[in-house]
């Protein structure tokens, strides 16, 4: 697949983000369409935006971060929940993460609060795209989190792409 600029734009987005979570001693993992081609280290398809986890503890630094880099913030979910931002006509979007008692991920805020995330989620090897290496979530979290979005969010029925995705997903992670 040949880049875009819209993809050039992306991924030039993916390592400020990388580089400021750096910066900030913050975590970040990439979900969505990306974590996946960082997972099969190759572009499989335009991308309308990049998304990200992070913990819920470190949105004041990455609002203030973002701010003091010129980012939009947008108004698209409960903050509590998400984060929403526009650089250089790219979307970011940040869902926050947060520890149960128990020690298990779960959704930190929002009206799924408490919800816990696929086991093992984060615990995977940092993906690879070109010479980049970026933290994602596992491939197997992936597919049960696009899988699931229609039962979870029954007013998001599951899109071809979504459908695509997991394809190359299970596929891959047979090999």
């Amino acid at each position: 697949m040949t880049v875009s600029s819209d993809a050039d734009r992306q991924i030039a987005l993916i390592v400020e983000v990388q580089d400021l979570a750096r910066e900030l001693g913050i975590q970040v993992w990439l979900r969505g369409g990306w974590a996946m081609d960082f997972y099969l280290g190759r572009i499989t398809r335009e991308h309308a935006d990049v998304d990200w986890f992070a913990w819920a503890q470190d949105a004041p630094a990455l609002t203030e971060a973002f701010s003091a880099r010129g980012f939009v913030r947008l108004a698209q979910a409960p903050v509590e929940q998400q984060l929403d931002y526009a650089a250089g006509g790219v979307e970011l979007g940040f869902a926050f993460l947060a520890l149960d008692p128990e020690g298990h991920v779960i959704v930190a805020g929002g009206p799924w609060a408490g919800a816990r995330w696929p086991e093992r989620m984060l615990e995977t090897p940092p993906g690879r795209l070109g010479g980049l290496s970026c933290p994602i979530i596992s491939p197997e979290a992936q597919v049960e989190i696009k899988l699931m979005t229609p039962t979870w969010m029954p007013h998001r029925p599951r899109r071809a792409k979504d459908v695509e995705d997991v394809e190359r997903l299970l596929e891959a992670m047979t090999r």
